[in-house]
């Protein structure tokens, strides 16, 4: 196959050696002359995916930038003044999927020639349609360490403006602050930006589908509905205690290499479950929905939010001493038609197949679609009784720093299913051996207590349902605030609570229903890095 001849070639300056550049319609690259001389100055081969230039800047022949205003340091040479410069900025990689922006800057003797450059790589820019050029920006400014403005306005604001990005800036006031607005004003954006943790993407998350679903006239009450999936990509820059979304679908929790992906307009699916109570909408959930020891752990995290991110691992061991279990009955309906399982070792990875051939089965005609979920839905539902100390569910693997794999290592972001993970009563050691796994490399689904499905719709009836009396007041008045403050005695809480994403639902009856790739987010999926060095731009996908 025969490569495309370049766009621009010529033979300019770097650091005061002579490179050759090319500039294609895909890759932008620079080469030594001659090119097996190397040197610690810059020498080498150098290449860059044209998607990946975050901007081109001319600077002033007196040394100052034109557009940026800064001040640049000339090559002096003896043999003919090089007053005319150009400067690329542009994704370099480094460890750990983390992104940062590099720059380098090209001399040349000729005007003319400088400005060829500048007008072609912009050209070339302006044709990536992806990248966003006005968005929407909420900040949290009390999430995790109370540092969202700060990150912003430190880190994320000049990229943005280096990359000729506008941005109009909410700081958030109140709870929901950022969903009530997204539900009245005018989305003339080609994004929404949140700066905080897992619960301000929740609130941007349900302002956005609750906005979309509103406008086509969709009941988000109906738990059949088909949802509309929406049009805006929603970013994600880490300000919070976990951001697990963030880890989950980058692969790091690093402010920069989010606000990047966001420039270069990187787009990704993500499936969203929705979930009801009695014909009732309670929340969308994108990572986890705990029930039992994760339900339990936030439940009490919330009597200790001032001590901040620690709070979980306090509140976690707490809950863990407690062991409680929980009765009730989970019916789901199984994903019969998707392509790989729980335990298949494939974690879900930019440009991932399996979620690409459920997003080709998305354009099948909705009633075409209907029809055959109808003839799936006949006959297929399982069900399973039992004590539990643990339901969860993972629209995605909910990695984070502290468990790098993940509650279900090969959960994928957008195959249209749920992975659901029972943990059946046991003694405490072998589900403190559960929650280990969840650390190293062993299977946390290898042990004879523990089951994992992947499902498409799933209902839990608890034994104690609150159709026929208030749980609340019953624990009250059996048991008194001391037990509930106090998990070590001998009483049991009749029910538990669910995690959805970080915040509480109270109701323990609830019927969950995934929506395939109902939301896009500025992310290319964890990428597969072929070589984890600082100075690398190659890459697998």
């Amino acid at each position: 196959m025969e490569q495309a001849p370049p766009l621009l070639l010529s033979h300019l300056l770097v650091n005061n050696q002579p490179f050759e550049v090319t500039l294609t319609e895909s890759v932008f690259s620079w080469q030594s002359l001659p090119p097996e001389k190397l040197s610690s100055a810059g020498g080498g081969s150098h290449s860059v995916p044209v998607f990946e230039i975050i901007a081109v800047r001319e600077n002033e022949v007196d040394g100052i930038n034109k557009e940026s205003g800064r001040w640049e340091k000339m090559p002096s040479f003896s043999t003919e003044p090089i007053l005319h410069a150009f400067t690329v900025h542009y994704v370099q990689r480094s460890k750990g999927h983390c992104w940062w922006c590099s720059e380098v800057t090209f001399y040349c003797s000729n005007h003319l020639l400088c400005n060829q450059w500048v007008q072609a790589l912009k050209e070339q820019l302006d044709l990536q349609a992806m990248r966003p050029k006005h968005l929407i920006v909420f900040i949290n400014p009390f999430g995790g360490k109370r540092l969202g403005k700060q990150i912003y306005e430190n880190k994320i604001a000049p990229l943005f403006r280096l990359a000729c990005i506008t941005a109009e800036v909410i700081v958030t006031e109140r709870a929901n602050h950022a969903r009530d607005h997204l539900l009245e004003a005018d989305l003339k954006y080609d994004g929404i930006i949140c700066v905080g943790g897992d619960g301000m993407f929740s609130e941007v998350m349900h302002g956005l589908i609750g906005r979309t679903q509103k406008n086509s006239g969709i009941d988000q009450n109906d738990p059949s509905a088909e949802l509309v999936p929406c049009d805006l990509r929603i970013g994600i820059i880490p300000a919070g205690s976990t951001d697990c979304i963030c880890y989950a679908t980058v692969g790091v929790n690093d402010p920069v290499t989010s606000a990047l992906h966001i420039i270069v307009g990187d787009s990704q699916p993500i499936d969203v479950s929705s979930i009801h109570h009695k014909n009732i909408f309670l929340k969308y959930s994108v990572s986890l929905l705990g029930y039992g020891f994760y339900g339990d752990t936030l439940m009490d995290s919330e009597k200790n939010r001032w001590m901040g991110p620690s709070r979980y691992d306090f509140s976690g061991f707490k809950t863990f001493l407690s062991h409680h279990s929980y009765e009730g009955a989970i019916s789901y309906l199984p994903a019969t038609e998707t392509l790989g399982n729980p335990r298949d070792q494939s974690p879900c990875r930019a440009g991932c197949l399996i979620c690409q051939y459920s997003g080709e089965q998305m354009k099948v005609p909705q009633k075409e679609r209907e029809f055959k979920f109808v003839d799936e839905e006949q006959g297929q539902w399982k069900v399973i009784k039992g004590k539990f100390l643990a339901i969860n569910s993972a629209n995605m693997s909910c990695a984070c720093p502290k468990s790098p794999k993940g509650l279900s290592p090969a959960a994928h972001l957008a195959d249209g299913t749920i992975d659901l993970i029972l943990v059946r009563k046991c003694s405490r050691l072998s589900f403190l051996r559960h929650l280990i796994r969840h650390t190293n490399n062993d299977d946390q689904f290898d042990l004879s207590f523990v089951e994992v499905y992947r499902v498409k719709k799933f209902k839990f009836t608890p034994k104690y349902c609150d159709e026929d009396s208030d749980i609340q007041d019953v624990g009250k008045n059996h048991f008194g605030q001391f037990c509930r403050d106090h998990p070590t005695c001998n009483c049991a809480q009749l029910n538990s609570n669910w995690n959805c994403d970080g915040e509480i639902i109270e109701q323990a009856a609830i019927e969950v229903r995934v929506h395939c790739q109902l939301l896009k987010l500025f992310v290319r999926g964890i990428e597969a890095l072929s070589i984890q060095n600082g100075i690398s731009n190659s890459f697998v996908v």
